[in-house]
């Protein structure tokens, strides 16, 4: 019996598709404000943003 042959172009998942486009280094600049404007996000909405708030 013949070794059945395998697929070497098998089609990527979309998870490993998206972990290859955001770790390419084309795409080195968009990810890093993405993260940027997400850790801004994520610091305006803790409570460590009422120290920007001016003193009443």
């Amino acid at each position: 019996m013949a070794p059945k042959r395998t697929n070497p172009a098998a089609p990527k998942g979309f998870l490993s598709t998206v972990y290859d486009e955001a770790t390419s280094p084309e795409n080195t600049t968009i990810v890093r404000s993405i993260l940027v404007f997400g850790a801004g996000v994520a610091f305006l909405h803790s409570s460590l943003g009422e120290f920007l708030l001016p003193p009443m």
